[in-house]
């Protein structure tokens, strides 16, 4: 069984996690159940999919983990730009956690490619 938390790429996922958390705590309140919640689903689910893949038996299963880990980087990425443009963050918030988004999203890739 593999340790999820050895894995740069989970770190980096909880990190985004906190950092969404907190960027959408300024969101207003009619978006709770919209936006907001959909932000934090997609950042939460990037971490966690890792962590469930590790605790599978095959590399095939952890791959498909790593897949769906990286659709819901795809799916975060554009709710950043979503909430941009609706003027939700400001551009130098955006610009921060979409940098970390996309390296998520490199970094799934390689580890994908790796097995």
């Amino acid at each position: 069984m593999r340790d999820y938390k050895k894995y740069m790429v989970w770190e980096l996922g909880h990190e985004v996690t906190l950092d969404t958390y907190r960027l959408t705590k300024g969101f207003p309140k009619d978006e709770i159940y919209g936006i907001t919640s959909q932000m934090r689903r997609a950042s939460y689910s990037i971490p966690s999919n890792i962590a469930e893949g590790c605790g599978r038996e095959s590399d095939k299963e952890f791959k498909r983990f790593l897949i769906i880990s990286r659709g819901s980087a795809a799916e975060l990425e554009y709710f950043t730009i979503l909430a941009k443009d609706l003027k939700y963050l400001e551009e130098a918030s955006f610009s921060e956690l979409n940098d970390k988004v996309d390296k998520i999203r490199r970094s799934l890739n390689n580890l994908i490619n790796k097995i």
